[in-house]
Parts: C-alpha cells; sequence; structure tokens
C-alpha cells in the first residue's frame, strides 16, 4: 500500500472512532484492552489501535459526557481497571452520528456507482 493510501485510510478512521467506541460501550462497559480487541477483531483487523490513540478518545468522550469511567475493585491477582460506559448523552450523540454516517456512505456509494 503507498504512502498516500495510509494517508487517506487515516484520515478516514480518524472520523469515525469515536462512533465506534460509543457503539462499542452501547451494550455493556468496558475497559480500554477490551475496546482495542474488540475493535481489531470486529473489524477484522482494519482498527489496529495502540493505547495511545484509544485513550485520549476515551477522555474526551468522558470531557463531552458521553461516556463516563469507574475503577473496579482488584480480585485476587487482577489489577484494579478503568470502566467505561456510555451515557444517555451518548447514546443519543450515537444515534446521531450513526444516521449522519449513514447519510454520508449512502452518497459516497451513489456518487461511486456513478
Amino acid at each position: 500500500m503507498s504512502d498516500k493510501n495510509e494517508k487517506y485510510i487515516r484520515q478516514m478512521k480518524k472520523g469515525v472512532l469515536d462512533m465506534l467506541v460509543l457503539k462499542l460501550l452501547e451494550k455493556e462497559q468496558k475497559y480500554g484492552y477490551q475496546l482495542i480487541s474488540e475493535l481489531k477483531q470486529k473489524s477484522e483487523e482494519l482498527f489496529l489501535l495502540k493505547e495511545g490513540t484509544l485513550y485520549p478518545i476515551l477522555y474526551r468522550l468522558e470531557d463531552d459526557g458521553l461516556v463516563e469511567s469507574c475503577w473496579s475493585s482488584p480480585e485476587g491477582k487482577q489489577m484494579a481497571r478503568k470502566y467505561y460506559q456510555i451515557t444517555e448523552k451518548g447514546r443519543l450523540e450515537l444515534y446521531e452520528i450513526a444516521q449522519l454516517w449513514m447519510k454520508i456512505s449512502n452518497g459516497v456509494q451513489k456518487i461511486m456507482d456513478g
């Protein structure tokens, strides 16, 4: 893949990461590594995020009131983990973003189909 293609892929991915993280938190709370793993697995390795990419997204979503976090209690040898969960405001935002994504996807597809 050329460097130019990598640039386009990075730009396109960046635009949907907030939506995907909110979607993964829609059904249950998750911790960071769990989100990274699910993004990788469910996207068939298209979204290979590093912690340095994911955590700023989570912090921004938390600052915007779209997610909230809490620490788990350490059990046995397992360390405490910071879990994130979507808020009601986050659910509404996810719905709006998903609707917008569908409009954009459909518009792009119509143009690409000629």
